[in-house]
């Protein structure tokens, strides 16, 4: 499943590049935090048939995990406690990921189904200076 997102992202720009796409900020706008700024991930896989591996880079602006790319819709936020929730979809493709961010290191576990079946691993994030 990684493996198809992967793809679908590299499609566009190189896997996760934060660069010019936004996600719209719903109405109720999250404050900034201490977590605001870019962060590179590592996507392991677990379980399933998915990619092995699939580094990435993302930003948090007041809180929300922002993905400049085009082909999957990525949504998230880090609350002020550092609780990390995302979600990529993409047709009827999806992963949702959760764990928690400390100031400069955090990781977490995702899930997802992709057209080859589900999926399952962990993810870490370290603050890009």
């Amino acid at each position: 499943m990684f493996s198809e997102i992967n793809q679908m992202l590299r499609a566009s720009v190189p896997i996760f590049v934060a660069a010019v796409a936004r996600i719209a900020v719903p109405a109720t706008a999250f404050a900034r935090t201490v977590y605001d700024g870019d962060w590179g991930v590592l996507i392991l896989r677990r379980g399933g048939a998915c990619e092995p591996a699939v580094r990435c880079g993302v930003q948090i602006t007041d809180g929300m995990v922002i993905y400049g790319g085009g082909m999957a819709t990525v949504q998230g936020h880090a609350n002020r406690r550092g609780s990390v929730q995302v979600m990529v979809r993409s047709g009827n493709r999806w992963a949702n990921g959760s764990g928690r961010l400390g100031r400069n290191r955090g990781g977490g576990a995702w899930w997802g189904q992709g057209t080859s079946g589900a999926c399952h691993g962990t993810w870490v994030a370290e603050r890009r200076e």
